[in-house]
């Protein structure tokens, strides 16, 4: 019950739902390309990425000086349905 209640909890916020859905829509991207995307600073967008992979919901792999971010391959079950919906909506 913990882990849905974290996954409920990472995806129970509009900006972080726009960062899913950018990357299921565009596969990989760097935390600007995030930011710049969902109009928020660096840190913020920062911030929300980090509740989202100790989620278990996103994947990082440090790319030089930039963290790139991507879906887990794995996402919690509630997420992939979420995923999916979000993958398929038109806003």
């Amino acid at each position: 019950m913990k882990n849905l209640e974290r996954t409920i909890k990472a995806l129970a916020n509009l900006r972080r739902l726009k960062i899913v859905k950018f990357l299921a829509k565009n596969g990989n991207a760097s935390v600007s390309e995030i930011a710049s995307e969902i109009r928020l600073s660096f840190k913020a967008t920062s911030k929300h990425l980090s509740i989202l992979t100790s989620a278990g919901i996103l994947d990082k792999e440090q790319k030089s000086t930039n963290v790139i971010y991507f879906l887990h391959k794995q996402p919690p079950q509630v997420a992939r349905k979420i995923i999916v919906l979000l993958s398929n909506s038109r806003e």
